[in-house]
Order: structure tokens, then C-alpha cells, then sequence
């Protein structure tokens, strides 16, 4: 099975990928400072994560297929894993402190285990009902226009969860219509080269055009950084789900919003309210709470039964 095919290297790849994850928050806050586009953001980070997964697909013979079925699950996993979500974060990073933003993509385990009963994927269990209870207070309280610093901040939360709702689609669409014999790499370096293909006249549209070219400067850094970050951890999250399931793969938010706030705080010294606080408590409550099989870990599944041993 391997160190990542084991209860521990599925931890281990998820508390990495969060850490990592949870800096794009702070990065986007940089550049969308800086002056780039929302949607220049999303097409640089959609190529450079396309341009190393399809030469990791290359040297190990894994193009991705062009096959009507995978085009369709190429568009979907694009829409809704980076090209909406990415671009609506990225506006959201203009107005809303990093932390914050962080904290929202908490809803997302919360979300996907309320869709897992509603598909009657998963089981009702009071302490994972507790959790979505736990979840669903804090998203209220973040909601209210006491608990942010200006007001202003209100319709940005709002698109925030928006966001947590397309990644929460993308998880469902990934454990109930793909097969599990499926190869990860080949399908994110075909989802990430639609996106950036999606991205692209948008952006000439809307937006000045921008391109990792030299000179390089720290933007450039900033962006090969995202397109990366976007790569690697994007295609653990996809591991994951298809190894242990979708709600254990979601909780990679619980280290994505602690290591959020955390960067956040690091780098530009927020500060938040008592309110804040009371929200990211609530959340990661509500997270703990709906992980499934907390006592014994979770349940390792072959993501590829189709390989030889």
C-alpha cells in the first residue's frame, strides 16, 4: 500500500496540502492589492498548475483523454473546482481580510456531509448532526454585520459561501458520478487546462492580460506560486476523496482555515474580534464533529482497484 496509502500518510498528505492551501488566501490579498484581475489571478494559476501536471501526465505516459465523457468532466471539475470559485475568492480578497475568508471554506465539510445524507451517501449520527448544527451557527454568526470590521464585508461573506457551495457540488459530483477506476492525475491536468482555457477570453474581455513573463518580478513569484500550490494540492484533495471519501477529503478545510488565519495574521498582522473568534470555534467544532470515524481514522480505500500489487 505504501506510507500514502496508509491511515497515516492520508493525514499526513492532508495536513500538508491545507498548510499549503491555507497561504493562497494571503497571496491572492498581495497580488489583488498589487492590481491584478480577479480573473487574471484564476487564468495564471489555471496554466501554470495545467503547464506541470501535463508534463507530469507526459513523462508518465497519462495524457489526458479527449473522450466526450472526460471533455464533460473536465468542464465541470474546472467550473466548479477553480474558474468560479477561484474567481470570486479572488474578488472577495479585494474587501475581505484573509482570516476571514479562510475561515469560510470551514463550511465546506459541513456542507458535503449535509449533501452525503441528502443522497443518503452517509448515515445520520447525532454527533455528526451536532456538527452541521455547530457549523451552521457559525456561518450564521459570520453573517451578521456586528461580527465583521465594516459592513461592507457583508455581500463579499456572502459570496464567499457561495464559493464553499461550488466545492461542495464538485466533491458530490466526484464520489457519485465518477468512477473509482479512474486516474486523478490525468483528470485535474485535463480540468485545470479547461479552466485555463475558460479563463483566457475572459480575462482578454474584462481585464488587462497577464502573463508570467520576464522580467520576472514578485508578482511573478506570486502567481508560479498559486499555479503550484494549486496544482499539488488540488490533486492530493482528489486523492483523498477517492482513497478515504469526500467528507474525509473536505476536512483538508480544517487545515486550510487555521493555516489561514494563521498566515494571515503572520503577514500582515490581523487582528479579529471576540465575535471572529467565537465563529472559528463554532466551525471547527461543527468540522471535528463530522469527521467520520475520528477514533480509528479513516477508512483507506483503494483509489486506483485496479492496480497491480
Amino acid at each position: 500500500m505504501g506510507l500514502f496509502g496508509s491511515r497515516l500518510g492520508l493525514y499526513l498528505l492532508l495536513l500538508f496540502a491545507g498548510v499549503i492551501w491555507g497561504a493562497t488566501f494571503s497571496l491572492a490579498l498581495i497580488a489583488t492589492r498589487e492590481g491584478l484581475h480577479p480573473i487574471a489571478l484564476t487564468f495564471s494559476q489555471a496554466l501554470v498548475g495545467a503547464l506541470i501536471l501535463l508534463s507530469v501526465c507526459a513523462a508518465k505516459h497519462k495524457l489526458p483523454s479527449c473522450s466526450a465523457e472526460n471533455l464533460k468532466r473536465y468542464v465541470v471539475i474546472a467550473v466548479l473546482g477553480t474558474v468560479l470559485p477561484g474567481t470570486l475568492y479572488f474578488y472577495a480578497a479585494r474587501h475581505v481580510p484573509a482570516g476571514l475568508l479562510s475561515i469560510t471554506i470551514a463550511a465546506v465539510p459541513i456542507l458535503t456531509y449535509a449533501a452525503s445524507l441528502l443522497f443518503n451517501i452517509d448515515r445520520w449520527y447525532l454527533a455528526r448532526v451536532a456538527g452541521l448544527v455547530f457549523g451552521f451557527s457559525g456561518m450564521y454568526l459570520l453573517a451578521q454585520p456586528e461580527t465583521l470590521p465594516d459592513i461592507g464585508m457583508l455581500p463579499w461573506i456572502g459570496v464567499a459561501f457561495f464559493c464553499t457551495l461550488c466545492y461542495t457540488t464538485e466533491n458530490m459530483y466526484i464520489e457519485l458520478r465518477l468512477p473509482m477506476s479512474i486516474d486523478m492525475l490525468p483528470l485535474l491536468a485535463g480540468g485545470l487546462t479547461v479552466a485555463a482555457m475558460l479563463s483566457f477570453p475572459i480575462m482578454i474581455v474584462v481585464a488587462e492580460p497577464t502573463f508570467i513573463a520576464p522580467p520576472f518580478d514578485h508578482l511573478d513569484a506570486i502567481l508560479l506560486a498559486l499555479g503550484l500550490i494549486g496544482a499539488v494540492a488540488y490533486l492530493i484533495f482528489l486523492y483523498l476523496i477517492r482513497a478515504a471519501g469526500a467528507v474525509f477529503a473536505s476536512m483538508m478545510a480544517y487545515v486550510i482555515t487555521l493555516s489561514g488565519v494563521g498566515w494571515g495574521m503572520l503577514l500582515f498582522d490581523e487582528q479579529h474580534s471576540t465575535q471572529v473568534w467565537m465563529v472559528l470555534v463554532l466551525m471547527i467544532t461543527g468540522m471535528f464533529l463530522v469527521t467520520p470515524n475520528r477514533q480509528s481514522g479513516p477508512e483507506v480505500n483503494d483509489p486506483d482497484p485496479d492496480r497491480e500489487d
